[in-house]
């Protein structure tokens, strides 16, 4: 047999949402679907209606080859939660592609692959570090006993973050130094907040330790007496 084509229709109070409500039906035909295969035709945008009077429905048609089936996937509770979430905010602010899921026993790193993630990205970073911070404080309130740090990266973006980071750990410490005041830095996640213990652990002169509770734990640089 030859390629198929998988085809549904769908509506929402917008177009977002009936695009998502189309890639829920996908997924429940074809487990594992590849989203950023999904083709969308939006059919009608809809109407807001005033009081309720004239509303519409947006309305979209999604199609997708039948061959676009990713591996089976294998993840914990969390990260299956923290990948549906980034999916559905990717999809609210137009970004089209793939999320890819790695964990251990410590990290769950999702990775957004697709043509055009600047929007996702943000203006210095901004937009994946709220969206980064919004799935962490989920994860921290509904698996505060178990839980891992999620870590949300797309087009190498925390590859350049961790150095920025270091470099902003450095110049903290050369402040505590000079001033002899410790200087509190903004608050991290776990796994930033060990880039700076790291990088600052054989700093002459300071040291380094954690304040305050999760998502809001900061880094404290110290000079030593």
């Amino acid at each position: 047999m030859g390629t198929q084509e998988l085809r549904v229709e769908a509506t929402g109070e917008t177009v977002g949402e009936a695009k998502w409500a189309a890639l829920r039906e996908l997924e429940t035909q074809q487990p594992g679907l590849d989203k950023s295969a999904v083709r969308f035709q939006v059919v009608s945008e809809g109407e807001r209606g005033l009081l309720g009077v004239g509303y519409a429905p947006a309305h979209v048609v999604a199609t997708v080859s039948d061959e676009a089936v990713g591996e089976p996937r294998d993840e914990s509770e969390l990260a299956a939660e923290a990948r549906d979430l980034v999916e559905r905010i990717a999809d609210a602010i137009g970004v089209a592609g793939r999320v890819d899921v790695r964990e251990d026993d410590e990290l769950i790193i999702l990775t957004v692959a697709g043509p055009e993630l600047g929007m996702l990205i943000g203006r210095h970073g901004q937009t994946i570090d709220a969206i980064q911070y919004l799935v962490n404080a989920i994860g921290y309130r509904r698996h505060a006993c178990d839980r891992e740090d999620v870590v949300i990266d797309a087009a190498g973006y925390r590859a350049r973050r961790q150095a920025s980071r270091e470099a902003l750990a450095v110049r903290s410490a050369q402040r505590a130094v000079q001033d002899g005041e410790s200087v509190e830095l903004d608050p991290m996640t776990a796994v930033e907040r060990k880039i700076v213990h790291l990088r600052l652990k054989e700093f002459a002169g300071v040291e380094t330790s954690s304040e305050g509770t999760e998502p809001n734990r900061f880094v404290v640089v110290s000079p030593l007496d």
